[in-house]
């Protein structure tokens, strides 16, 4: 199948085994950057520890040198949205941080990301986080062979937005798993019935970024960093899955 130029790829069983076994590993590796995301840990510091691990077994990550990008992972806190670039600035009590990996297993890959709430954040950054999380949950039950992409973004901005979020549109998730990105995009905002149909045997991201105000971001200086227009705060959460009959196989379970 294809879209425009690009072509959607359709995984075999034994690929998808594949993609799988990367993606438990992306997700054990933010199983082990949330048990030493600690106060006081610099992004640096936690991207260098978020290298080793997935060095240490025998894979690569992605973010990498991938069109330039200096890091191991995507390190963005309270007001980052997306693309932080891991440096000098310290974690601190009440921080939410957004960890972003993409593993290369044997040629294949698997990409997550979660938030993470440093200590006692405050209220508003608990509500977000809870509600950015649900809403990955709700897209992820309409996936299943001959659902329409239309149908998640749905799912997604009619949890949020009743709650006073917004969906950041200016990012999507992607067809992934034989390449970082691919054909189809998978914007987080839609209408149901609409949008290209999914087909058994696709695997995409589905990535909600969700802002506790406006949607608008602005690009910083770095031309990586994606800040929330407004100054607020912003969470995401991510999975890979492959598309079955019965619905959504989730390929980054630790």
């Amino acid at each position: 199948m294809t879209a425009g130029k690009r072509f959607i790829y359709i995984k075999t069983p034994e690929q998808i085994e594949k993609i799988r076994e990367s993606g438990r590993l992306a997700s054990r590796t933010l199983d082990y950057a949330e048990s030493v995301l600690k106060p006081g840990i610099t992004t640096k510091t936690l991207d260098d520890l978020i290298h080793d691990f997935i060095v240490s077994h025998n894979a690569v990550p992605a973010t990498l040198g991938y069109r330039g990008f200096p890091g191991s992972s995507c390190l963005s806190v309270n007001n980052e949205v997306v693309h932080g670039i891991p440096g000098k600035r310290v974690i601190k009590e009440g921080d939410i941080v957004k960890v972003d990996v993409t593993t290369i297993l044997d040629g294949y890959y698997g990409d997550n990301c979660r938030t993470f709430m440093v200590g006692e954040v405050p209220e508003l950054a608990k509500k977000l986080v809870a509600a950015t999380r649900e809403a990955l949950e709700l897209a992820i039950k309409t996936v299943k062979n001959g659902s329409r992409i239309g149908d998640i973004g749905y799912a997604i901005q009619s949890h949020v937005r009743p709650l006073g979020f917004s969906v950041v549109e200016q990012f999507v998730g992607h067809g992934v798993g034989l390449e970082f990105h691919e054909e189809p995009s998978v914007p987080h905002y839609g209408e149901p019935g609409k949008g290209i149909m999914l087909k058994t045997g696709m695997v995409i991201t589905i990535e909600p970024m969700i802002n506790s105000g406006v949607k608008d971001v602005v690009i910083m200086k770095d031309k990586w960093t994606a800040l929330t227009k407004d100054g607020g705060l912003s969470a995401q959460f991510e999975h890979t899955m492959a598309v079955t009959d019965q619905g959504a196989d989730v390929l980054t379970l630790s």
